[in-house]
């Protein structure tokens, strides 16, 4: 479902140039942030492999970069905004504050960790019922975002750089579905440490 709803904004938008790739991140990065679970990862290297073609590949990776900030700030603070003006019940806000107890960090730093291995669902509302800082949580999030994405823009372009185009491809994806692999059993491993699967919810504590 994540996946397909990323490959159609893709197919739409993709082969349209570069205005048309960046345009393709910020939907797939936007709708991420929203409610819809995209795999930008994915998305985020296929944008870099086909800017890779008619443009200097680490410029384009930086407009790559901003333009998924910018879309992640856009999805986080409509939804932290559509939750801050309307009731919560308070054993939903109880709920949050209890999940966040039983983490390593309780705070705001959480959206850091965040990144590595995924433990907090539809962030923006996640920041207002938990009445975390805005501007802390924002600069985590922009923080995330750079160290994540950046980190794999640089070895996408030591991949161009030292392989030719078709194996430079391969290992990017293969550097991709590692990433996504370790975050996945990075969050269950977590989770299960702190009894927080699915199959174990967190109890209230007094």
């Amino acid at each position: 479902m994540s996946t397909n709803i990323g490959q159609i904004i893709y197919d739409l938008f993709g082969d349209n140039g570069d205005l048309g790739v960046l345009l393709c991140i910020f939907l797939i990065f936007l709708l991420d942030a929203l409610l819809v679970p995209t795999l930008p990862e994915l998305f985020f290297i296929l944008g870099f492999m086909a800017g890779a073609e008619h443009n200097t590949p680490i410029v384009f990776g930086c407009e790559l970069l901003l333009v998924a900030i910018l879309a992640e700030l856009v999805g986080i603070l409509s939804l932290y905004y559509v939750v801050k003006h309307i009731r919560i019940p308070k054993k939903i806000e109880k709920l949050v504050d209890t999940y966040t107890k039983f983490l390593v960090m309780g705070d705001e730093r959480l959206l850091l960790l965040n990144r590595i291995a995924p433990m907090i669902p539809f962030a923006g509302a996640f920041i207002a019922i938990a009445k975390w800082d805005l501007k802390k949580s924002m600069f985590y999030i922009v923080l995330g975002c750079v160290l994540k994405y950046g980190i794999i823009m640089l070895l996408s372009n030591m991949f161009l750089d030292f392989f030719n185009s078709d194996q430079a491809q391969l290992f990017m994806i293969i550097m991709i579905v590692v990433v996504i692999a370790v975050s996945m059993i990075m969050s269950f491993v977590i989770k299960k440490r702190h009894g927080l699967d699915e199959k174990q919810p967190p109890e209230n504590e007094d």
